[in-house]
């Protein structure tokens, strides 16, 4: 039995606990928001900050700017964790700050790991999760019974920054999909094409996707899949943006489907929905038909 403190207890940490718990582990929950106590003590575990013993610390933080104040900045997390303790950070964070904690984690002689998850909310209850994660391949290698606790696939993906990387990419092609798609869509019902027979023709041609199979139904069907905020897609592919300019790389696409991200936000707001960037450009092409002129 491991002693382990998980802070963040949202649709990925709550699940997480529970794995963790059945896994045999002791388990001390932690969020800034009370209301989830109940939550966390049915599942097993316990309430409060991380003990000055903790074996390993979890966190699962909606983004980058929670993760800062918790380690950092307000909170200061990382300054009372004891020499020698694990930390496995579950967050979508920018690499540009997972190099900041790096350098801090090792000031402090903490076995930190950076392993942000794919997959949403009912893989996280399955304990079917997918790690991307990077840091000492040691640490890897003896925290990995502790990992497949509550994840199915562990892609290590070396030195600190290229697991916080590979996740903003994985979720960039993603979104690009959103826009790239829909906007297919669109153009295919314009010039009077069925959606639903659109997609089964793609999906017998070399534009055939896991997105195209799975994600379109649900796009025309009206789902926006509410399992992820608009505020933290527009944040994820800013700081791939940033990536991009500081290294020089041409990104226009990147750019391009940011902004469409972005006046997305600026529609609707801080609301849960990975796919409103289609509805978006939905709004935005009725509009045109109904103004034609405009």
């Amino acid at each position: 039995m491991v002693e382990i403190a998980l802070v963040g207890a949202g649709r990925i940490g709550l699940p997480v606990a529970r794995q963790l718990v059945a896994a045999g582990h002791s388990v001390r929950v932690h969020d800034v928001r009370p209301e989830v106590e109940h939550q966390a003590t049915e599942l097993g575990a316990t309430w409060g900050e991380p003990l000055p013993d903790t074996d390993v610390l979890v966190t699962v933080l909606p983004g980058s700017p929670e993760l800062r104040a918790l380690m950092l900045d307000e909170s200061r997390l990382l300054n009372r964790l004891r020499p020698g303790t694990s930390w496995l950070d579950l967050t979508s964070a920018s690499p540009a700050l997972g190099a900041e904690l790096a350098a801090a984690a090792a000031h402090q002689r903490i076995d930190y790991l950076e392993t942000p998850v794919g997959g949403g909310p009912d893989a996280a209850a399955a304990g079917e999760l997918t790690l991307y994660v990077a840091g000492d391949s040691t640490t890897f290698h003896r925290l990995q019974p502790i990992l497949r606790a509550f994840a199915k696939d562990l892609h290590y993906t070396g030195p600190h920054g290229s697991g916080y990387l590979t996740k903003l990419l994985v979720n960039l092609l993603w979104f690009n999909q959103v826009v790239a798609v829909g906007e297919a869509l669109m153009l295919g019902q314009s010039g009077g094409l069925d959606p639903l027979q659109l997609r089964k023709i793609l999906l017998d041609g070399p534009a055939a996707s896991t997105f195209v199979r799975d994600v379109v139904p649900r796009m025309l069907a009206g789902d926006r899949l509410a399992t992820f905020g608009l505020d933290r897609i527009v944040e994820e592919l800013e700081s791939i943006e940033d990536f991009a300019s500081l290294r020089g790389v041409p990104a226009a696409l990147t750019s391009l489907v940011t902004a469409v991200h972005r006046d997305a936000f600026a529609t609707f707001g801080a609301v849960d929905g990975e796919l409103l960037a289609f509805t978006h450009l939905e709004n935005l092409w009725r509009g045109r038909r109904q103004n034609p002129g405009v």
